[in-house]
């Protein structure tokens, strides 16, 4: 209840102290920030590459499945940046998110202490990007949206 508090008390004086305009653009630049992972490699999901790395790890229907997941995700990316749908977009990232993590991230059964350490920052990378999404999908897009949710 105190952080509760002290967030919002935090927000009232960034509000008075800042301006409401500044504070949405902050919001619309946190949103694009976030969504540009997702924006910039929606497309490489569809080169042969990266196609074969998921079908080496044992992503199943990988020609079908990979290039599916960079639609997924470019859309949920580009929904998110521009505030259209927002809480839709989210959750196709959460759609994207969660098998990409426990397929390709599994750093639990790989030997290598190097690749196995690198599996487990992309694993935690992954799970604080889901959990943004997971906040989007409940609270919406926020201010300079095409169309607020």
């Amino acid at each position: 209840m105190t952080a509760t508090i002290a967030a919002t008390t935090l927000q009232e004086h960034a509000s008075a102290r800042l301006g409401t305009d500044v504070l949405a653009y902050v919001s619309l630049l946190g949103r694009i920030f976030y969504s540009a992972i997702f924006i910039i490699s929606g497309p490489n999901h569809f080169k042969a590459a990266t196609i074969g790395y998921a079908a080496a790890q044992g992503v199943p229907l990988a020609s079908i499945a990979v290039p599916l997941s960079g639609i997924i995700a470019l859309l949920g990316g580009l929904s998110i940046a521009l505030g259209y749908r927002a809480k839709l977009g989210a959750w196709l990232i959460v759609l994207f998110l969660v098998p990409v993590t426990l397929m390709l991230h599994r750093f639990w059964g790989v030997s290598d202490p190097q690749v196995a350490g690198l599996q487990l920052a992309m694993f935690m990378k992954n799970l604080s990007l889901l959990g943004t999404a997971l906040i989007i999908a409940r609270l919406g897009s926020g201010p300079l949206s095409l169309k607020q949710d």
